[in-house]
C-alpha cells in the first residue's frame, strides 16, 4: 500500500488537485493524505467544502498582508513535522505556486520522491510570471515523478535534462474538475442581469501587472463596452487591495460591467461556459475557456500554456491598451475571427488525467494523452 501525500494551499490547486484526491481514494493500492497549507484561506476552503474533502493536515499560514517571505518561511517551518509524521512514499504538488516550490524544498531535505503534477509549463522569463516561473522551474529540479499536461511540455523537460522515463503525458486535471462543476440548471442573479446580452467574463490580479499595465487593461475594457449595447461583463475581483484600487479607478460608474466578491469554483465554470468571450490574465482560466469554445484574450506579454496560441483557443494580446481594445472589438465585430477561436480544438485534456495519473502511481504506466487533431 502507498501513501500518496497531496499538498496545496491555493484556490488553483485545490481546483486541480480535488479530483486527484478523489480518483486516488478510489484505488485499493493507494493511500491518499491531504495537507493544506492556507496560502489562501477563504477562496481555499470554498473549493475543499465543494469537492466535499476535510483535510488530514492544515498548516494554517495565511497571515493579513502576507509576502513571499512569510509563504516560504511559514510553509518551511511547519511541513516538516507533518512529513516526518505522515512518512509518505511520494508527496504530489501541483503547478507553480509557494506552497509547491516549498513543500517541493521540503521533501528534497527530507529525501521524500516528488510528483509534479501540470510539470513542464515554461516561459523562460524568470520574472514573468513571477514568481510562478521560478517556482516551476526549481521543482523540476527535484521531481521524480513529472505529469505533463500536453507533449510540448513533456519536450521541455526532456530539453532540460530530465530522464524520459519520469515523464508522463497526462492531460489537465482541470478538464476532470469542470466535469463535477458544470451544469445545464445552473442559475445566478449575475446571468439575470446579463439577460440576453453577450457575456464578458473578466479576471485581472497577476501581480505583475498591478499598477499601471492593470489600469490600461482595464481602459481597454470599458471602451468597448461602452461602445456596444449588447454585452455586459462580469468581474469577480481579486481580494488584493492593489487590484480592487485600480479596478475602482478605472472601472467605477460603469454600467455595463458588475465587479463582484470573489466566487466559487462552481460559480466561476458556469460563468466561463455560458460567456461570450473571456479576457484574463489567469493561467487556469487558458485552459478552462477553451473547453466550452470561449475565445481567450490573454492580457499577459507571455505565456506558459502556448499550445492554446497554437490551436487557436487564446490570442496573447499584453497590457497595451490599444492592443487590448481593438483585439476585443474585432472578436465582437468580426463573426468569422471569433468563429475561429470558438471551433478550434481544446489541445489541454479530455477529462481522464487523475485516472492516469492514479494509473502511474499504482502500476507505474498509463496510456498517454494524445489530443485530437
Amino acid at each position: 500500500m502507498k501513501k500518496i501525500m497531496l499538498v496545496f494551499g491555493t484556490r488553483p490547486e485545490a481546483i486541480k488537485m480535488c479530483p486527484l484526491v478523489d480518483e486516488i481514494r478510489k484505488r485499493p493500492g493507494l493511500t491518499p493524505v491531504v495537507c493544506v497549507t492556507g496560502q489562501h484561506r477563504q477562496m481555499l476552503d470554498q473549493v475543499l467544502d465543494i469537492f466535499h474533502i476535510v483535510p488530514d493536515h492544515d498548516l494554517s499560514i495565511m497571515k493579513q498582508g502576507q509576502t513571499l517571505f512569510d509563504i516560504t518561511t511559514g510553509i518551511l517551518e511547519k511541513i516538516r513535522a507533518v512529513l516526518e509524521q505522515e512518512k509518505p512514499d511520494i508527496v504530489l504538488v501541483h503547478g507553480d505556486t509557494s506552497t509547491t516550490f516549498v513543500t517541493a524544498l521540503a521533501c528534497f531535505y527530507l529525501q521524500i520522491p516528488v510528483g509534479h503534477v501540470e510539470a513542464g509549463l515554461r516561459t523562460y522569463d524568470i520574472y514573468s510570471p513571477f514568481p510562478e516561473e521560478f517556482n516551476r522551474e526549481a521543482v523540476s529540479i527535484i521531481s521524480a515523478y513529472n505529469f505533463a499536461p500536453t507533449e510540448l511540455s513533456r519536450q521541455n523537460l526532456v530539453r532540460e535534462g530530465k530522464k524520459p522515463e519520469t515523464i508522463w503525458v497526462t492531460g489537465n486535471t482541470v478538464i476532470d474538475a469542470m466535469k463535477h462543476t458544470v451544469s445545464d440548471s445552473f442559475q445566478h442573479p449575475e446571468l439575470d442581469w446579463v439577460g440576453k446580452d453577450k457575456l464578458i467574463f473578466i479576471t485581472a490580479h497577476r501581480r505583475e501587472n498591478q499598477g499601471e499595465p492593470m489600469h490600461r487593461m482595464f481602459r481597454a475594457i470599458r471602451r468597448v463596452l461602452e461602445e456596444r449595447d449588447d454585452c455586459k461583463a462580469i468581474y469577480p475581483i481579486h481580494m488584493n487591495p492593489v487590484v480592487r484600487k485600480a479596478a475602482e479607478e478605472e472601472l467605477a460608474g460603469c454600467d455595463k460591467i458588475h465587479i463582484i466578491e470573489p466566487v466559487d469554483v462552481v460559480e466561476c465554470h458556469n460563468f466561463e461556459a455560458r460567456c461570450h468571450l473571456c479576457l484574463t490574465d489567469s493561467g487556469g482560466i487558458q485552459e478552462e475557456c477553451p473547453s466550452y469554445g470561449k475565445p481567450v484574450l490573454v492580457m499577459r506579454d507571455t505565456t506558459e500554456r502556448p499550445e492554446g496560441i497554437d490551436a487557436g483557443t487564446l490570442r496573447l494580446v499584453g497590457t497595451d491598451e490599444q492592443t487590448i481594445y481593438l483585439t476585443f472589438k474585432e472578436l465582437m465585430e468580426d463573426e468569422n475571427a471569433y468563429r475561429a477561436m470558438s471551433q478550434a480544438c481544446n489541445p489541454y485534456g479530455d477529462g481522464f488525467a487523475c485516472r492516469r495519473i492514479a494509473d502511474i502511481l499504482e502500476t507505474g504506466t498509463c496510456d498517454p494523452w494524445i489530443p485530437k487533431k
